[in-house]
């Protein structure tokens, strides 16, 4: 009796250390957002006006994609399919989150809905310590107005660029804060990483920083670099522009030397991207730095062509996934991080939360599989004008699948068909050539579209029209003195 007690004590002992190092192998995750950087702004995506050392950085040690989207062409969007794997429209997040009465103009509702299933909320019943640092834009319900526990954090700090600071009230959106603002956010991410290295459980942070978005306004210092021969008391959009997207990258460096220097980097997921194409300087608060890069990608900001939706997507982890390697083979969506994340983190995703997903596992693809196949299509809805040269104003509806991408409006107008990695700057539309694939994918995304809530639809959704000289009468001079 004696021994087997023994030999028992040993078998508990022996499980309770297996438990212990399953704890302590779940991988790290870091998930780093910029704001309105475009697909072609980092210098690893070939933008040779300035360089970013420290995303190159993570493309050396990490895989780069090159066919990654987001689920949306704006932020707020964008930032519910991440949390949730699903399309927005689905829960009314049809634009940005603006003050109650906007979004009741536009139909919208006033938070991403809090019994929603999260990735901070998984991995949190995985035994994930979960933090969020940064701009956050999916609102905040009544019970939320303290943090964002609701949503499966521990801990949130500077939500939506706003906070405190030695117990002063700063808004890093602010024109005087615009020059330390990633400084800022990455300092406080910091922080959360060095008391995560002390509780030594594994830990999900995300670090959503508010630059590039506009306004901008980077320090003298910041912009001398990139000075070329403005007349004095003069700056360009870009320097303004190069300034604040090189301080950001500086800032992203720090954290990465962090994560050495704390002993996490070699079990810890990084993964950066941006959560939609560059801003347009025809928008007021970007006339002076609205000049982000989407390559070779037509469209931007709020549109559903690639330069819209499509987005820098790096992830580095030295145990899994491959280092220096570009995949330009696999579709990767914002919606395929919650069951990707679940999968590596080895979280449950309940049956009924898989059954809503608009997303699937990309865990394959992520260590190096580069014959991996997706098997969801892409989905997206926009309800509003769209800003720009009419080339870059797509039509209402899109849908990616396989290596193909159709456009359209709902009531059958501009149906616009591409071959996607053939013609990734969507310049030679092959609809009338393949009238088959145009009727399977419309009748999907039309399928889709009318499932979604109803609402609002602006006048100028889903047109690129111009006013051209003799068929708008030019309005008539006021009278005056």
């Amino acid at each position: 009796m004696k021994r087997f007690f023994g030999f028992s004590a040993l078998l508990l002992a022996l499980a309770a250390s297996l438990n212990a190092a399953d704890t302590q192998t779940k991988p790290n995750i870091l998930f780093i957002l910029a704001d309105d950087l475009g697909w072609g702004d980092p210098s690893c995506y070939g933008n040779v006006r300035f360089k970013t050392p420290a995303l190159d950085r993570l493309a050396r040690e990490g895989t780069l994609f090159t066919q990654y989207y987001q689920g949306g062409s704006v932020c707020s969007p964008s930032r519910c399919t991440l949390m949730t794997g699903r399309w927005p429209a689905e829960f009314r997040i049809h634009g940005h989150y603006a003050p109650a009465q906007e979004n009741r103009r536009r139909d919208m509702s006033d938070f991403l809905d809090p019994a929603a299933a999260t990735v901070p909320r998984l991995l949190k019943e995985a035994g994930y310590a979960t933090a969020h640092v940064g701009k956050w834009h999916l609102g905040r319900p009544p019970q939320a107005r303290d943090g964002l526990v609701v949503y499966g954090f521990d801990e949130a700090h500077w939500v939506d660029a706003l906070g405190d600071m030695a117990g002063e009230d700063v808004n890093l959106w602010s024109i005087p804060n615009r020059p330390r603002a990633s400084r800022v956010l990455v300092d406080s991410m910091i922080e959360v990483l060095q008391r995560a290295k002390a509780a030594g459980k594994p830990f999900f942070g995300q670090l959503w920083l508010n630059d590039p978005h506009a306004p901008l306004a980077p320090s003298v210092e910041q912009m001398k670099p990139f000075h070329r021969q403005e007349p004095a008391g003069f700056t360009s959009p870009f320097e303004v522009f190069a300034a604040t997207v090189v301080e950001m990258d500086r800032q992203i460096g720090r954290l990465l030397d962090q994560l050495d220097a704390l002993g996490l980097a070699q079990n810890t997921i990084v993964i950066f991207s941006s959560d939609n194409g560059p801003e347009d300087i025809e928008i007021n608060n970007a006339t002076w730095s609205g000049i982000g890069s989407t390559g070779p990608l037509r469209g931007r900001k709020r549109s559903l062509y690639e330069g819209g939706i499509r987005l820098p997507f790096i992830v580095r982890w030295p145990q899994s996934v491959p280092a220096g390697q570009v995949n330009d083979r696999t579709v990767v969506s914002g919606a395929d991080l919650l069951p990707t994340l679940c999968e590596l983190a080895g979280a449950t995703v309940p049956d009924a939360v898989r059954a809503t997903l608009r997303g699937q596992s990309v865990a394959a693809a992520w260590r190096g599989d580069r014959t991996f196949q997706r098997t969801t299509p892409l989905m997206w809805e926009w309800r509003f004008r769209i800003f720009n040269h009419p080339w870059n104003r797509s039509p209402m509806l899109a849908i990616r699948e396989g290596k193909w991408k159709l456009l359209l409006n709902p009531d059958g107008s501009r149906v616009e068909l591409y071959d996607i990695p053939a013609d990734a700057s969507e310049q030679n539309n092959l609809a009338e050539q393949h009238p088959d694939v145009v009727a399977r994918l419309s009748e999907k995304a039309l399928a889709w579209q009318r499932a979604l809530p109803p609402g609002m639809i602006e006048p100028m959704a889903g047109k690129n029209s111009y006013p051209w000289p003799g068929k708008t009468p030019p309005p008539a001079p006021k009278k005056g003195p």
